[in-house]
């Protein structure tokens, strides 16, 4: 066993609570979270998957048929049930920590981690799909700039902050393993 997995393990073995990653659509909070997931050996759960297929709709369909409010209120519901049978990484989606509730429940039932990213790679992220309900109607950079004003005074909150850049996932996965070992 080398180092760095040794040093994983000692930082896994002190986690009894689910991580949750927070953050802006883009930050990578779906992809780092599997391989962190997986460096801790921990299970991994994305909510909007879970809200999908909760719903037997896709996000976009959710916003499309019944609005954000009652995407909001379901997403609360869900996170909550995550939250109280898992010990391993959740993805949330980027408006989750938003709402004061599911804001609260997350901060009370887990270890926060906010990903955030500079706005010129989260515009180049999000535009390789087109499955973002929120990037629908408008310019990407303007979109996603005006959402991290709007959201930062929320994700703030969260007690650990990582910086998600270009490179491999493993290495912003690294960072936040390295993050929650200094919290603890």
């Amino acid at each position: 066993m080398d180092d760095n997995s040794a040093f994983i393990g000692s930082v896994a073995q002190r986690i009894v609570r689910p991580v949750v990653l927070i953050g802006l659509m883009g930050t990578g909070k779906s992809s780092v979270g599997r391989k962190l997931a997986f460096m801790l050996d921990r299970e991994f759960i994305d909510s909007d998957d879970a809200i999908e297929e909760a719903a037997q709709q896709s996000i976009a369909e959710i916003f499309e048929t019944y609005g954000e409010a009652y995407f909001r209120d379901g997403e609360r519901r869900v996170i909550a049930r995550l939250l109280a049978g898992h010990t391993g990484v959740i993805a949330t989606g980027g408006g989750a920590f938003i709402n004061d509730d599911t804001r609260s429940l997350i901060l009370d039932q887990a270890i926060t981690v906010w990903i955030d990213c500079e706005i010129g790679i989260l515009v180049e992220r999000t535009g390789r799909k087109n499955t973002r309900p929120l990037l629908q109607n408008g310019d990407p950079h303007e979109i996603l700039s005006r959402l991290h004003a709007e959201r930062e005074p929320f994700y703030s909150q969260a007690p650990i902050r990582v910086e998600s850049r270009d490179g491999p996932h493993q290495d912003t996965a690294m960072l936040i393993i390295e993050a929650i070992d200094r919290w603890l």
